[in-house]
């Protein structure tokens, strides 16, 4: 990570709403200077919130604290924290030119006009935008719109950037190109980032560390590889790609520690010959997609898993398969405790 970039540090930061709604438990976090953190969980998990909070948009709860290196920002407004923020809706002025938007925040900050034209060519050159200048808004696409505003947040070379969801709004093929395109340029600027979304391709691919949220609480903290192969629990598991559930009496050879279930990715599984597997399955649906296959099968389980197979064979629906897991594959997740109210039936807790 960068020596000369920002450290961020946030302390019991907690965040209660007037109406007594608690979006955030308490949260400590450190972001390393330089760093990309992606904040990663459901619609209202508290990711927002505390993207807001480190912005300055929010307060924390009495007792919250939040750092840029050793200077504590926790009472400074936005303005005075130096940060950029890029949007979903991209936030940008209508009434205004394509330049004279990067150029906003330049003008605030009261640089001299030769600085200001200075900056906002190397802005629009470094985003690839340079012939829509004198553009307005309206006349824009989504992603020239994304790209105006990213390049108005890091114009004024902020000690933070703060991304809330800004591919949300735009098509597939789009938003992976501009995956491309930001992860490229946080590493060239080697700019502390805190970048938030639901989708956990995004994450993998942008994440220095993944920061997953549930329920206004941090659930784990790793990098991408370690929240892939090593979920904590279940929740991180399922949110976090795809993973099978099969009960250990369907598999052989392969034994259960107490309170754990096993289960895997459906790249991990591979069609063996027949009777050769550990376990045994009939094909419910079989999806071409290229360059694999995707097959839904029946194996017994309380659920049908579903298998990635790159082999060229053809299998169909109907088809009976046998299956293999390398045993270092399989993950182990903590089953939910059950816990027994003192009045009605069972319920099931997630660790």
């Amino acid at each position: 990570m960068s020596s000369n970039a920002t450290a961020v540090t946030l302390h019991k930061c907690a965040k209660t709403f007037e109406d007594g709604t608690r979006a955030l438990d308490p949260v400590d976090l450190a972001v390393e200077g330089g760093e990309t953190v992606v904040l990663l969980g459901p619609s209202g998990c508290g990711k927002t919130t505390l993207l807001r909070i480190v912005a300055g948009l929010e307060n924390p709860d009495k007792s919250g604290e939040v750092w840029f290196n050793n200077d504590d920002v926790t009472e400074l407004p936005i303005e005075k924290r130096n940060v950029g923020m890029v949007f979903q809706s991209y936030a940008l002025f209508p009434n205004m030119t394509v330049a004279e938007n990067v150029a906003y925040g330049l003008r605030v900050r009261r640089m001299s006009k030769p600085e200001i034209e200075a900056r906002v060519l190397e802005m629009l050159k470094m985003m690839r935008i340079t012939e829509l200048s004198n553009r307005n808004i309206d006349q824009l696409s989504g992603g020239q719109r994304q790209r105006v505003a990213l390049a108005r947040a890091i114009a004024v070379r902020p000690r933070v950037l703060l991304l809330d969801e800004p591919l949300t709004a735009l098509d597939a093929l789009l938003r992976e190109r501009l995956r491309v395109e930001i992860d490229s340029l946080l590493r060239s600027l080697a700019i502390t980032s805190i970048y938030v979304t639901h989708d956990q391709a995004e994450a993998m691919a942008l994440g220095d560390r993944i920061v997953v949220m549930s329920k206004g609480k941090i659930v784990q903290t790793g990098s991408p590889r370690e929240i892939y192969n090593t979920p904590k629990n279940s929740f991180v598991a399922d949110f976090i790609g795809t993973v099978n559930r099969i009960p250990s009496a369907l598999i052989n050879g392969i034994g259960t520690p107490k309170g754990h279930d096993l289960v895997f990715r459906p790249e991990d599984a591979e069609i063996v010959e027949k009777s050769s597997g550990q376990f045994n399955g009939k094909v419910v649906n079989s999806f071409f997609l290229g360059d694999r296959i995707r097959l839904i099968v029946d194996c017994g389980a309380p659920e049908h898993i579903t298998i990635e197979s790159f082999q060229r064979d053809v299998i169909e629906e109907g088809d009976e398969i046998s299956i293999r897991v390398h045993q270092d594959r399989f993950l182990e997740i903590k089953k939910p405790k059950r816990i027994r109210k003192k009045t009605g039936p069972l319920i099931s807790k997630i660790c």
